[in-house]
Order: C-alpha cells, then sequence, then structure tokens
C-alpha cells in the first residue's frame, strides 16, 4: 500500500514537472509574439511619423527611411499589404541565413525579419526577379497572411499591395498565388535570355490557383513573396505570392 502510494506521488510529480516545462515553454513563445509585435509597431510608428514630418525630402534616400536606416544599416524598403498584417521594413544581408532568425535588430528572434534575397540589387535596372522572404507565424504577423490570397475573393478584391525602396515607390499588381515546393526555382534571379525569363513567367501563371488579365513579359520585372507551406510538403512546401511592378 506504501509503495502504490510512493509510485502514485512520483507519476503527479513527474506530470507537474512535464505541465511546467510544457507551459514555460508555451510562455516563453507568447513573450517572443509579444515582443515582436512590440517591436514592430514601434519600427511602423518611426518609418510612418518621420515619413510625415520629412514631407518632400532633398535627399536621395526616400522620407521615412533615413531613422530606419540609422537604426540598421541592411534597411532596403518596406512592403505594406491592404487586408493584412503585413506592413513591415525589408532588410538584406549577404547571405540568406542571417534574417531568418533575427529580427530588425539583429537580436535571436523566431520570427526573424522580412528579407530580400541576397542576389537581388534594387537599384539595378536589370532586375527580374526581386525576392521577398518572411515566416509563417502562427499569431498572423510576417508572412502567414499570404494565406489570404488563397481564398478567391479575397485575392480578387487586393490585386495589389504597395514595395517602396529607398528611392522608388511601387504598385505591385498580383498575377499569381500557388503552392509549390523547393525544386521549382520560383527565386531564380539570373536569366541568359528574354525567352528564359519569359518561359518562367508563363511557368507562374499557369501554376497560378486562380487567373488574372495581368499581362507579364520580359520587359517587366515582378516581386515574389515567398513563405513556408505545408500543403505539399512540410519541410519543403512553399506559398508564392507574385506581382508585376509598376514604378509609381
Amino acid at each position: 500500500m506504501v509503495f502504490k502510494k510512493i509510485i502514485s506521488r512520483l507519476i503527479t510529480i513527474v506530470c507537474l514537472g512535464v505541465f511546467l516545462y510544457a507551459s514555460y515553454g508555451l510562455f516563453d513563445i507568447f513573450i517572443d509574439y509579444y515582443q515582436n509585435r512590440k517591436m514592430l509597431s514601434n519600427i511602423q510608428d518611426t518609418f510612418y511619423d518621420t515619413a510625415s514630418a520629412e514631407g518632400n525630402s532633398a535627399s536621395a534616400i526616400r522620407p521615412g527611411f533615413d531613422e530606419l536606416l540609422k537604426q540598421n544599416p541592411d534597411v532596403v524598403g518596406w512592403i505594406t499589404v491592404d487586408g493584412t498584417q503585413i506592413d513591415y521594413p525589408i532588410v538584406q544581408a549577404d547571405n540568406n541565413l542571417q534574417y531568418l532568425t533575427r529580427n530588425f535588430y539583429q537580436k535571436e528572434s523566431r520570427a526573424g525579419s522580412i528579407f530580400l534575397d541576397f542576389r537581388n540589387d534594387i537599384r539595378s535596372a536589370e532586375e527580374r526577379n526581386i525576392i521577398v522572404y518572411g515566416h509563417r507565424m502562427k499569431d498572423g504577423s510576417m508572412f502567414q497572411h499570404l494565406t489570404k490570397f488563397l481564398d478567391e475573393d479575397f485575392f480578387e478584391a487586393h490585386r495589389t499591395f504597395e514595395f517602396d525602396t529607398l528611392h522608388d515607390s511601387y504598385e505591385a499588381e498580383v498575377f499569381a498565388v500557388y503552392n509549390t515546393l523547393t525544386d521549382f526555382n520560383y527565386i531564380q534571379t539570373h536569366f541568359d535570355s528574354d525567352e528564359e525569363y519569359a518561359q518562367l513567367l508563363s511557368e507562374f501563371q499557369k501554376a497560378s490557383h486562380f487567373q488574372t488579365d495581368v499581362e507579364v513579359n520580359a520587359d517587366d520585372t515582378i516581386i515574389t513573396l515567398s513563405t513556408c507551406d505545408y500543403k505539399l510538403d512540410k519541410n519543403e512546401g512553399r506559398l508564392v505570392l507574385q506581382a508585376k511592378l509598376t514604378k509609381k
């Protein structure tokens, strides 16, 4: 009888320990989400308040970015998608790993940052496929809300979004959204010919869940938004949204 009581107490202690450990893990995730949201909100305030205060600046850098560059010289742009939480700075490193796990201030973070492919040079007139990556966070932040474009009604109602760089402002006209795997080279940045690029554009349009009347050809520059997806594969799956860029 005494032995059974001891075993029962040990099981209770073990279960309590497991519960506390799991609770700590959830609390840690919650704090990380909270801190990330707070940080991004502060950055948004800085960006929009500074842009509004500066008005038409004579600087080569567009209003709003000056202050952000003081905080992180890796800033290269900003993306805003109506109807979603996507309203974030875009950073760029010399590799595609750094900002996977680091936030805007270079601190370790589950959410990472929204970042530009290291191979892109958005100041170059030769760029054709500008690629932006972001995690798919469970609290709806970063690129989680790209999933909204899988709904046809949302897709049709949100056919454009805003893409700003340090020097220019663009309207992005959505022409494709699809689930794919990493073996599909939708992140190709170098093309040997106009024909090769045009062929890939055609593949993007064919892959899209919804067809549009947006015309894209070898003379156009597109932006590709990429995040993780689990429909086709939990590790290699990707969700892709693509749009044609037109300078304002």
